[in-house]
């Protein structure tokens, strides 16, 4: 500040003991490191003069060497320090700090201000560099984790399971599973979290060019307090058209593979993105976001594996007015849930089978036939055996007239 008429004051924050944000939770106090200048002549009855918020409290002042300075609070939010009384001499400098606690930041407001202003008892005109408007950015340091279950966790689908057990939409022939997935964001501390944003991804189709699979019902953050992107899928009812014959449905049935795995981290894999907006969380505080949705089981019959397992993944991101603490928690989750085939083929298939079978039975006995033919199992020379058989008697008889005479 300039003073034309007796002296002149500088008044100077040349060090703030804080990073370039004030981190909520990890700082707990900080201290403003000011110079005075007085440029003018000697300066009488000099004070420098602080406000600030009442969420912040005055604990001590320190000086670099003795120079007469002294702090007292005027009231909670305003603080005053002589500076050299009863004069600060002309050409001189005074170096102190001023140290504030902290710990009680709410954390409402985007930034934590002071305004420092200096004076003394000298006439002055209007001065203009005199005073300070200092602005610190406050960022909240947390811990956050998400967890989540998806229920059920394993389904049977197929056509020998009763419908029963499905869900169908109106004016729908489709069998849809319900399935439900619940995601909890976890404010672990230490300071409160003014907000993130939980993504949760879904594996939605079987193939790359593939019909969506899933139909949402109904997302719900807990409270209120938080909203999601919707979806919508035009066409929940989708249901494959047999495009092979019936032999290769018959070798489908046959050869079905153990696993398929849909997982969203591998490369090419059509997922459903569904992005939530918290709201601020306390410490220890979680918010609980529900999905409801349905599986088009009929997209799931015509697939050739035995299992059907389905990777869905989460994370959650803090916003720009929160930071990470270091080595925190996983802010990441894997659900999984399975969908079971019941093993048992379609109706015409079993016909086939059955058919084929029975075809395939005459066609062995037909070839055992005319095998045993062709070996003369069927062609016995009966005129021989009478003629054998004759001869073999009338031997015995001879045999029999000569023991007798003899």
């Amino acid at each position: 500040m300039h003073v034309f008429v007796c002296q002149r004051f500088v008044v100077l924050v040349h060090r703030l003991y804080v990073k370039p944000h004030l981190a909520l939770g990890g700082v707990k106090s900080i201290s403003l490191n000011l110079t005075i200048s007085n440029a003018g002549d000697d300066a009488y009855d000099t004070n420098v003069y602080f406000n600030f918020s009442r969420e912040v409290f005055y604990i001590n002042f320190w000086q670099k060497e003795e120079k007469g300075i002294s702090c007292g609070l005027v009231d909670l939010d305003f603080l005053k320090c002589s500076a050299g009384f009863p004069f600060m001499r002309a050409q001189t400098k005074y170096h102190f700090a001023v140290i504030f606690d902290t710990s009680r930041l709410s954390g409402e407001n985007d930034t934590l201000q002071f305004f420092v202003q200096a004076k003394s008892a000298n006439p002055e005109h209007k001065l203009s560099d005199n005073t300070l408007d200092l602005s610190i950015p406050l960022i909240h340091e947390t811990d956050t984790m998400i967890t989540g279950v998806v229920t059920p966790s394993s389904f049977v689908y197929g056509n020998s399971i009763d419908a029963s057990r499905f869900i169908q939409l109106e004016n729908m022939e489709c069998d849809f599973q319900p399935l439900n997935i619940t995601v909890q964001a976890i404010n672990k501390g230490p300071s409160r979290l003014p907000g993130s944003t939980v993504d949760i991804r879904i594996p939605n189709r079987l193939s790359g060019n593939g019909a969506d699979m899933f139909h949402i019902i109904e997302t719900q953050v807990a409270g209120g307090r938080g909203n999601c992107t919707p979806h919508r899928n035009p066409t929940p009812c989708t249901i494959p058209q047999d495009k092979e014959s019936i032999f290769h449905s018959i070798f489908a049935f046959f050869t079905k593979s153990g696993r398929k795995v849909l997982d969203c981290d591998r490369p090419g894999r059509a997922c459903m993105t569904i992005s939530c907006s918290l709201g601020s969380q306390l410490t220890e505080e979680a918010l609980s976001i529900d999905i409801k949705l349905l599986l088009n089981t009929e997209i799931l019959k015509r697939d050739s594996s035995s299992v059907i397992q389905f990777v869905t993944r989460g994370n959650l991101q803090v916003n720009e007015r929160a930071v990470e603490m270091p080595n925190s928690l996983p802010e990441e989750i894997t659900l999984l849930f399975e969908a079971l085939h019941s093993q048992e083929p379609r109706g015409y298939v079993v016909g086939w089978i059955i058919a084929i079978s029975l075809l395939v039975g005459i066609l062995i006995f037909l070839l055992l036939a005319v095998l045993l033919w062709k070996m003369g199992f069927f062609r016995r020379r009966y005129r021989e055996i009478i003629e054998a058989e004759k001869n073999r008697k009338d031997s015995d008889e001879s045999w029999d007239w000569m023991e007798k005479n003899h």
